[in-house]
């Protein structure tokens, strides 16, 4: 089994850090880069790892990269405090040739304590394990959501990987709904994006019809429809937003009257 770094970003998740942590207790060095937390967050990561860095938070991209440039392994795993290794994946890690330059996670998404099986959300493959100099995050425009680019495609996907518990209640939802939305419009409109009326209604309704419907989210019961509805609105405030920045900035698109 090849040397594994684990790399956690934090800010305010004492609910969350020890369970993250201790899921990835396997690993042969742990860094957590907090951003600067007024809860109990760096206190409980003490307990499992002595290298911890504050960083005043710029965005999600580069918070990681700081992480992984403390790193001395050859392999990364960026793993968010809301996100476990499972059981599954700390096995199969064991047996890997590590014969790829990174591989694909399935990540189960968790919402309101269960665990969406369709509508995309499974399995939600992200790239996460990764050989440390061919791998970064890149900001490209965009404040949330970030994705790790590696410098070749020699990926490989393991058959276990994270379970995501980012939303436990409907007040965590929309504290996250509500900071997502604004770094979105905002990644959207410093990449030179313009908001639409098509994206703004139709968007929304595609989204909800393709994945809830087509991709069988409404087998998931209650919980799929709340969450897919919830989706459909996100992508509806998304470009709300974005049409009043673009308005605050350049005085145009005076989309009220």
């Amino acid at each position: 089994m090849e040397k594994i770094s684990a790399v956690v970003i934090t800010k305010n998740e004492e609910l969350n850090i020890e369970a993250c942590l201790r899921s990835i207790s396997f690993a042969d060095e742990i860094i957590v880069v907090d951003a600067a937390s007024n809860d109990r967050t760096v206190e409980i990561a003490k307990r499992f790892t002595k290298k911890i860095f504050i960083r005043k938070w710029d965005n999600y991209a580069n918070q990681k990269n700081f992480g992984i440039d403390r790193t001395r392994n050859r392999w990364v795993l960026s793993i968010d405090a809301d996100e476990r290794a499972s059981f599954g994946f700390r096995q199969e890690i064991e047996r890997l040739k590590y014969d790829k330059d990174g591989y694909l996670l399935p990540l189960k998404n968790y919402f309101l304590g269960r665990w969406l099986k369709r509508g995309g959300q499974y399995p939600d493959h992200h790239l996460r394990l990764f050989k440390k100099n061919q791998g970064r995050f890149l900001f490209n425009g965009r404040q949330v959501h970030e994705g790790v680019y590696l410098k070749t495609k020699n990926t490989g996907r393991t058959t276990s990987g994270l379970d995501h518990y980012s939303y436990t209640n409907i007040y965590s939802y929309f504290r996250k709904f509500n900071n997502y939305t604004y770094l979105d419009a905002l990644g959207r409109f410093e990449s030179g994006e313009t908001p639409s009326y098509y994206g703004l209604f139709f968007r929304p309704v595609h989204r909800f019809f393709k994945w809830y419907v087509f991709k069988l989210g409404l087998l998931d019961g209650v919980h799929g429809l709340v969450f897919h509805t919830f989706s459909a609105f996100y992508y509806f405030i998304c470009e709300l937003k974005l049409f009043e920045y673009y308005e605050f900035k350049t005085g145009e698109l005076k989309w009220r009257r």
